[in-house]
C-alpha cells in the first residue's frame, strides 16, 4: 500500500511538472506574440514618410519579433499552436499593408525627388496607391464600398489629431469624391444593409470632421502667435 502511494505521489509530481512546463511554454508564446502585435500596432502612430525613411530598422525589428514568436510555438499543443499562429498571421498581414504603403512612398520619392504630402494622406486614408491626383474611385464597387468607408473612418479617427487645416481641405475633397462614387454604386446594386451602414458612418463622421477642422485651425492660429 505504501509503495502504491509513493508511486502515485511520484506520478503526480511528474504530471504537475509537465503541466507547469506546458503552461510556461504557453505563457512565453503569448508574451512573444503580444510583443509582435504591440510592435505592429505601434507602426500606425508613425507617419508614412517616417516609416519609409526608417524602413530598414522597422523591417529588422519586425522580422526578429516574428521569428521569436514563431519559435515560441514549437512545443505548444496543436490547438494552442493554431490559435497562436492565427495571431501571428494577422500581425503579418498588417505589416504587409505598411510594406505596400512604404513601397508606394519610395516610388513617389524616386519619381518626384520628394515625398508628396497629399499622396501620403491619400495612402493613409485609402491604402497605398489607391488614390492619385485625379481622385478616381473607379475601383470602388458595391462589394467593397462599405469596407472603403469603414477603413476611411477608422484611419481618420486614428490620425485626426495630426491633420493640418490643409489636410482637412484635402480630406474633404476625397470624401466628396467617394460620395460621388457612392451615387453611382447605388445604381449598380448596393445592398440596403450596406447602404444603411454607410449612412451610419457618414452620420458619425460629419460633426466630428467639422469640430476637428475648427480645432486644427485654432491650433495653427495659436502656434502662429507663439
Amino acid at each position: 500500500m505504501k509503495k502504491s502511494v509513493l508511486k502515485f505521489g511520484l506520478f503526480s509530481m511528474i504530471l504537475l511538472g509537465m503541466v507547469s512546463c506546458k503552461n510556461k511554454e504557453k505563457e512565453m508564446a503569448d508574451k512573444k506574440i503580444s510583443e509582435l502585435e504591440s510592435y505592429v500596432d505601434s507602426l500606425k502612430t508613425v507617419s508614412a514618410g517616417d516609416r519609409e525613411a526608417n524602413w530598414d530598422r522597422i523591417s529588422q525589428d519586425f522580422e526578429t519579433k516574428k521569428a521569436n514568436a514563431n519559435d515560441a510555438l514549437t512545443n505548444l499543443d496543436e490547438d494552442s499552436k493554431t490559435k497562436s499562429q492565427e495571431k501571428i498571421d494577422a500581425s503579418n498581414a498588417k505589416y504587409e499593408e505598411y510594406k505596400v504603403e512604404k513601397e508606394a512612398v519610395s516610388k513617389d520619392v524616386a519619381t518626384t525627388g520628394k515625398r508628396n504630402p497629399s499622396q501620403l494622406l491619400r495612402d493613409r486614408l485609402f491604402g497605398a496607391g489607391k488614390i492619385g491626383n485625379d481622385m478616381s474611385f473607379t475601383w470602388v464597387n458595391k462589394d467593397n464600398i462599405l469596407k472603403v468607408y469603414d477603413n476611411f473612418f477608422q484611419s481618420y479617427k486614428d490620425n485626426k489629431a495630426d491633420f493640418t487645416r490643409e489636410d482637412y481641405d484635402e480630406i474633404k475633397l476625397m470624401y466628396e469624391a467617394l460620395d460621388t462614387r457612392k451615387n453611382t454604386v447605388e445604381k449598380e446594386g448596393l445592398s440596403s444593409e450596406d447602404n444603411r451602414k454607410i449612412a451610419s458612418i457618414k452620420f458619425k463622421l460629419a460633426p466630428m470632421f467639422k469640430v476637428n477642422r475648427i480645432g486644427a485651425k485654432s491650433r495653427e492660429n495659436q502656434e502662429a502667435k507663439e
